[in-house]
């Protein structure tokens, strides 16, 4: 559950820290309090977008930090795949916005906003006003259906969308066979002299590399016979300048004198050693000379391959290995086509029979659904009976779509009459905004006992709504209570008075800086509060009175019922 909120810096907020607890967590406050603020932190904190406008005025960054303890296994699991700690079941979600970034955190670990929205789907649901339109959607009424099939139907969901891609693959494939006689020869001549170019280059790998070195040699021949030439005189013993002769005579010179002194031995040794390199150097450098001379009909053989291979590689790919690449891929599509309708003819039968497997799969799917669904709609009316549907009836219509799906072939459609004599038709045509709210609580609610999702938000799920369905909404919020964390923003007395927790949302203005905050309440400040939301301007001693019973009664209704 979301045990902490701590927010700084962001739009009226100069800095607020919350602790929630489990069960029914109410927010309630004047009209314009800031009540949006908080839900609208939670969001960006999980991910959604920020406009540089929302940090306060005069600040540079602005801060959202929730804490959640979990128990939920999916949210442990995607810890570990992050490589986060997961230990105590503790995870904290960061996001600090400076101006057109945000710095998003897990666990201390810096992450992306994709993880944190990833993690964030098993960790809390939101349902703000705009959820309520999304149950006229048929997708969102799918999703509901197979997720009250739980665990069963998301195994037949698994199944069908394995079917589906091993189908859509062969699908993708059988279009590659779609080719004209006229269109296939040419495919089939194009690729043939493809691949015979470059066989006929009989390629080498690395052969380029050593072309464009002798090439380089062959052309740069005369610069580098003259300097090699040089280097022969000035270190040869044919000149009088030439350090081998210079090393020569100095050799002499020592020799005679070590005839004097026994010391200078070991330097005339070393002479002599240097005049030996010198002396092998020199030769090695002559030898050199005489291999650097090659016939014109060698440069221009090299010069020619090396042109053949770089065309080679203007076509084919940026190296050699790249042209050996490409040539294997291109007789692979070659060997296709020349096995065309033996090859198609696999492929068709391999497609046919994906299909009859998707069918069936799907097949299963749907006949598990449309069993799942007369379920649903039982529960679905039970539960709008309780919130006042005097006389609902409530079905779901099943037709196939044209084209399988990952999700199968069903197309559902949710049908409502919500008064007597009239027949059941789409959602859309039949109920108005506050009705349509109710609908989804009643679908929260069946939901709830199957939903590992441990902290569930409503804002303002109330609206359009007042008196006995007030009443009958609160103790739906306060039935989902039972197993889940709920944090409810409502301006409902009946829900506000259920609550385990009860939170006032505040503005006030200080030093010309308006502020909104957040506060805790006890048992006498939520009677106060009751008092505000059914007295409005003038609270009497009857209207405290009366937040105070409204108080008892709920006290009472959980007591005996939950």
């Amino acid at each position: 559950m979301l045990t902490n909120l701590h927010v700084k810096n962001l739009a009226l907020i100069d800095e607020i820290e919350v602790e929630f607890g489990s069960g029914l967590n109410i927010l309630t406050g004047e009209t314009g309090a800031g009540k949006s603020i908080i839900i609208g932190s939670i969001n960006l904190a999980l991910g959604k977008k920020m406009s540089r406008d929302m940090i306060r005025e005069g600040k540079d960054s602005a801060l959202v930090e929730l804490i959640f303890q979990t128990e939920n296994p999916k949210v442990l699991e995607k810890l570990n795949k992050m490589e986060l700690d997961s230990t105590d079941g503790q995870v904290i979600i960061s996001r600090k916005f400076v101006e057109n970034r945000s710095i998003s955190k897990i666990n201390g670990e810096t992450c992306t906003v994709n993880q944190i929205k990833e993690l964030a789907e098993d960790l809390l649901d939101i349902h703000g006003q705009h959820e309520h339109q999304s149950l006229l959607y048929r997708e969102r009424q799918l999703e509901i259906l197979d997720a009250f099939g739980g665990k069963e139907i998301l195994s037949l969901r698994g199944n069908v969308e394995n079917c589906w891609i091993s189908y859509r693959t062969l699908q993708k494939e059988m279009k590659t066979y779609e080719l004209d006689e006229e269109a296939r020869s040419r495919e089939l001549a194009f690729l043939e002299f493809e691949i015979q170019e470059i066989e006929d280059a009989a390629l080498r790998e690395g052969e380029d590399l050593e072309l464009e070195t002798r090439f380089k040699k062959m052309s740069n021949a005369r610069k580098i016979a003259e300097g090699m030439n040089q280097v022969h005189n000035l270190t040869g013993y044919e000149g009088e300048n030439g350090a081998g002769e210079q090393v020569g005579r100095a050799v002499r010179e020592l020799s005679q004198a070590a005839e004097y002194d026994g010391e200078l031995a070991e330097l005339c040794t070393m002479l002599n050693d240097i005049d030996g390199i010198l002396n092998d150097f020199n030769r090695e450098v002559s030898r050199y000379l005489d291999d650097l001379t090659f016939e014109e009909e060698e440069f221009y053989e090299t010069e020619k391959r090396l042109d053949l291979l770089n065309h080679l590689k203007a076509k084919y790919g940026s190296s050699i290995s790249e042209i050996l690449e490409y040539q294997k891929k291109q007789s692979e599509k070659l060997e296709m086509l020349q096995n065309f309708e033996a090859r198609k003819a696999k492929v068709l039968s391999e497609y046919q029979k994906s299909e009859e497997i998707l069918e069936k799969a799907s097949d299963e799917l749907s006949k598990k659904r449309q069993t799942h669904s007369k379920k649903l709609s039982a529960d679905i009316i039970e539960e709008l009976r309780e919130l006042n549907f005097a006389d609902v009836r409530f079905e779901i219509s099943f037709t196939r779509t044209q084209q399988y799906g990952r999700d199968g072939f069903d197309m559902i459609e949710f049908l409502i009459s919500t008064n007597p004599g009239e027949p059941v038709k789409p959602l859309a045509k039949v109920v108005s905004g506050g009705e349509l709210s109710r609908i989804m609580l009643a679908i929260k609610t069946i939901l709830a006992d199957k939903d590992e999702t441990e902290t569930l938000i409503f804002d303002e799920i109330d609206t359009g709504i007042s008196g006995r369905t007030a009443q009958k909404v609160s103790e739906k919020m306060a039935r989902i209570g039972r197993n889940h964390q709920v944090l409810c923003i409502t301006h409902l007395p009946q829900i506000a008075a259920m609550a385990d927790r009860h939170f006032e949302i505040l503005k006030y203005v200080e030093k010309q800086e308006t502020i909104t905050t957040i506060r805790p309440l006890s048992s006498e400040d939520s009677a106060q509060e009751l008092a505000r939301i059914l007295g409005g301007a003038r609270i009497t001693d009857a209207v405290v009175a009366n937040a105070k019973e409204m108080q008892e009664l709920a006290k009472v209704y959980k007591s005996s019922r939950l």
